[in-house]
């Protein structure tokens, strides 16, 4: 896949798009993805309240939840028990992040298929600059329809559009247009989209905002229009003069390709605190392939790993390792964060989460002679091998020998970024 874009501020004031000079910026969102995956593997639970994150009385919070299960208010980050207040004939099931990743990943390289500029907001959305695309795939739209059939076609997915002048507006048609829909927003006519929709509609308007704007007897982002940038600078602050653009659907942010990331990292949560060190390993190995392909991706090099683990009272401790040179191979990664964890962990205290994160990149492998020539060849070559092997069959289906966990073991309940 090629490298990653990302969004950055712009240095100038942006402007009100226009007719006369748009730029298609399409955010496709997948629907209820995880409740999506799950309901390839059952298929006997398509039309029902599905409730993907854990048990119904277990610790944790919801995932996903389908639309039927929507109904009744249940939404991700809400607590399992609540929902199964709000829900209780609905159906519990666990988390399978092996799986989503692996559908993921496919519905990125499609995306890349339409776009050398793709940015992924989270595992199910991302922003495509469809600008200089028409040769290829036709008119903007023409392309967002083809792109979202494609996806659904080829993985059984649905999902959802939102096709736009601004990266802001673009996002909030996507979410008019769920379930399988695609809503395009004429350039020029973003105040007029926008109007009738509630004012916490509007990225970055959260509960304090919102009761804000109700004490002013501001409901509707029309109602927003209204209020002058000096009332809402007097009210605000700065966070008024986003306001007042954002109303409108201008924002200021633009593509760019120029700039790395500073860090690659995964965690992972366990849905029981643990102290299995078969699982806690095997963990760790998994999250170290995981962040080494990643960067080969983007073709990187780290120099710095560190370790993160979380005891069952929520105290979290880091550790770090600075290599002499950088690399991009799983196994020095993974000899590292072993004696980390080593050094780390007492081996009795409950642990409710371990992460890996890479940092400190080149775009260069170092020079010095930390392995042999013969060693580094080899360790590339099995590095290039598994990649190839990850992406036609999933990354969970090959792996080293250090992520397997005992068939006795109970495998982690609840990943995060």
């Amino acid at each position: 896949m090629q490298k990653l874009a990302q969004f950055r501020a712009k240095h100038d004031e942006a402007l009100a798009p226009t007719a006369e000079s748009p730029t298609p910026i399409l955010h496709v969102d997948m629907d209820a993805f995880f409740v999506s995956v799950e309901l390839l593997a059952r298929p006997e639970l398509i039309g029902k309240a599905v409730i993907v994150g854990g048990d119904r009385d277990q610790r944790g919070v919801v995932t996903s939840a389908s639309y039927e299960a929507r109904k009744f208010g249940v939404h991700s980050a809400m607590a399992l028990r609540t929902a199964a207040k709000l829900c209780p004939h609905a159906i519990f099931l666990h988390s399978h992040y092996e799986r989503y990743g692996e559908y993921h990943d496919r519905v990125a390289t499609i995306l890349s298929k339409y776009s050398p500029v793709v940015e992924m907001a989270s595992i199910d959305e991302a922003y495509l600059d469809l600008s200089g695309t028409e040769r290829m795939h036709g008119p903007s739209l023409a392309a967002a329809d083809k792109l979202l059939r494609e996806i659904t076609a080829s993985t059984s997915l649905p999902c959802s559009g939102g096709l736009a002048a601004t990266r802001l507006v673009a996002k909030i048609a996507s979410d008019q247009a769920k379930p399988r829909g695609l809503v395009w927003v004429a350039p020029g006519s973003e105040p007029k989209f926008l109007a009738p929709l509630p004012a916490r509609r509007i990225p970055g308007i959260g509960k304090v905002t919102d009761a804000a704007l109700q004490d002013l007897s501001i409901h509707t982002v029309e109602q927003l229009q209204a209020l002058s940038i000096e009332k809402l600078e007097a009210t605000f602050g700065r966070w008024g003069t986003a306001l007042y653009r954002k109303a409108r659907g201008i924002d200021s942010f633009e593509f760019f390709l120029d700039a790395e990331p500073k860090s690659v990292s995964h965690n992972q949560t366990f849905g029981e605190d643990t102290k299995d060190r078969a699982l806690l390993e095997s963990t760790l190995s998994f999250l170290c392939q995981k962040g080494a392909k990643r960067m080969r991706e983007a073709g990187l090099y780290a120099r710095t790993v560190t370790l993160t683990i979380r005891y069952a009272n929520f105290k979290t401790i880091t550790r770090s390792h600075t290599l002499a040179e950088p690399f991009d191979v799983d196994a020095i990664f993974m000899e590292t964060i072993r004696a980390l964890f080593q050094e780390a962990w007492d081996g009795k205290a409950m642990l409710r989460l371990v992460g890996v994160a890479l940092t400190q990149f080149s775009g260069a492998p170092g020079q010095l002679d930390l392995l042999d020539a013969d060693r580094r060849e080899k360790l590339d070559r099995l590095a290039k091998t598994t990649d190839k092997l990850r992406d036609k069959f999933g990354f969970t289906k090959v792996q080293f020998g250090g992520s397997l966990a005992p068939p006795a073991a109970k495998k982690p309940a609840k990943p995060s970024k």
